[in-house]
């Protein structure tokens, strides 16, 4: 027997989805084309910002401009509907529908590791006895897009999702 490769085995690296907030990619509410939400001017150059602070929206195509002070976030969501970001509630840019369910993402980063997780032949989880290991994102993807026949489908989403990236 052949050892797996590197390419083929996934070891959960313990992300939450919290660790994908810092740049959020949406659709402008006023020219539907791809923005961001970025932590306020005055946490620039802070490497980790609050899950709390300030934030804005910034589309670089029609100049749309938005803050939000620091308060509540937002990050319970219908999984039968489009996901929406956690500060503005705008849409997200990085998601399609499937005859399964809808895939999202925040971030490029956020995308990369599902697509890691789903294309993998051997996928390694946190020990049970960790604390903390249904929290992180690949422990509580849905189980449609763990199981090895929805692989195909999940794999042609999220290069969908990376050609629409591509499109704006």
């Amino acid at each position: 027997m052949s050892p797996i490769s590197a390419h083929h085995r996934f070891r959960d690296p313990r992300s939450t989805k919290y660790d994908f907030l810092t740049s959020v990619l949406v659709r402008c509410p006023t020219c539907d084309k791809a923005a961001h939400v970025v932590p306020g001017p005055e946490l620039v150059g802070v490497l980790d910002p609050d899950l709390f602070s300030p934030r804005r929206l910034v589309c670089r195509n029609c100049g749309t401009a938005m803050k939000r002070g620091p308060g509540s976030v937002a990050l319970h969501r219908d999984p039968n509907e489009p996901a929406t970001d956690p500060y503005f509630g705008v849409r997200l840019w990085l998601q399609t529908e499937t005859r399964h369910g809808w895939i999202w993402a925040y971030d490029l980063e956020h995308l990369d590791l599902i697509k890691r997780f789903v294309q993998a032949s051997l996928r390694e989880g946190i020990p049970w006895r960790d604390h903390g290991r249904k929290m992180t994102v690949v422990a509580r993807l849905p189980a449609w897009m763990q199981q090895t026949r929805n692989r195909e489908e999940v794999l042609r989403a999220i290069a969908r999702i990376h050609a629409s990236l591509l499109r704006s």
